[in-house]
């Protein structure tokens, strides 16, 4: 089961982030005028302060390099879910680049930094009928 509701607010799809929302791959954008990875996707490059990027796709494998155990709903509508863990994962291809996403179909007690973690994607419709896939975690 996953964590968010089916009537979850979805993310703002932009050019600059649709990659990473629409492609259902850890599609990572790069720059194009010093190489560097970023996640979240962004207007300009952290590290040069580029404005032109690709992305870069990587193998939906991962470790966990944080987390975090939410006992209380942030929001109403995760009541449903509480206890849920919030992870940030380091990708196997390319450990600088860490996404957050929840665990599902693990108990909470059992994740640990260090898991090994899959990327499995959450299918959403938005109104405008673009599909949307916000990226969850399961055990490897």
């Amino acid at each position: 089961m996953g964590v968010l509701p089916d009537d979850w607010t979805l993310p703002d799809v932009t050019p600059i982030n649709k990659a990473w929302f629409t492609s259902g791959q850890l599609a990572v954008q790069v720059c194009a005028r010093c190489g560097a990875r970023q996640h979240p996707p962004e207007e300009v490059c952290h590290a040069c302060g580029g404005f032109e990027f690709s992305t870069e796709t990587f193998s939906p494998k991962g470790t966990v390099y944080s987390y975090t155990i939410a006992h209380y709903p942030v929001n109403r509508a995760l009541a449903a879910s509480v206890p849920y863990a919030v992870v940030l994962v380091s990708l196997d291809e390319a450990p600088d680049v860490r996404v957050i996403g929840n665990v599902t179909d693990v108990p909470v007690e059992e994740i640990h930094i260090g898991m090994p973690v899959q990327a499995v994607w959450d299918e959403r419709t938005a109104e405008d009928g673009q599909v949307i896939r916000l990226v969850q975690w399961q055990p490897a």
